[in-house]
């Protein structure tokens, strides 16, 4: 996997190619995590998601809707954002790393899969699905 950093970092599009936003990797706490930076407003999730989300699309070997939410809204079961927060997943919890800013699995870690050449995003302007390629 190509790592970006701070100074080269992906430069990404939402699902419904609405908003740019930039993701690199980087460490914190002797952890690798993904900087995700959203406007000014900046979130962490934990880098182990690229190979666990893959992984469990794989096993899936289908679409799965994306289901974007913030951390206080309830996820969907079977979505990305339900899958990215559920006690059942590889981290057994949250992959995003900063309290009140956990939430947007669903938004901004497919486009990331995608660029890497993982996943296969839809780009339409809601209820965007995702699968391995």
């Amino acid at each position: 996997m190509e790592k970006r950093t701070k100074e080269n970092p992906w430069k990404l599009q939402t699902p419904p190619l609405s908003s740019e936003y930039e993701m690199y990797i980087d460490e914190k706490d002797g952890r690798e995590i993904i900087v995700c930076t959203v406007g000014k407003t900046i979130l962490h999730y934990d880098a182990r998601i690229i190979n666990d989300m893959y992984e469990m699309l794989k096993q899936n070997g289908d679409w799965v809707l994306l289901g974007s939410k913030d951390e206080k809204a309830e996820a969907k079961e079977n979505t990305i954002e339900y899958w990215g927060r559920s006690v059942d997943n590889p981290v057994g919890g949250w992959y995003g790393l900063k309290k009140g800013l956990r939430g947007r699995v669903g938004m901004y870690l497919p486009p990331l899969l995608e660029a890497l050449g993982l996943a296969e995003v839809e780009h339409n302007k809601r209820n965007n699905r995702m699968r391995v390629i």
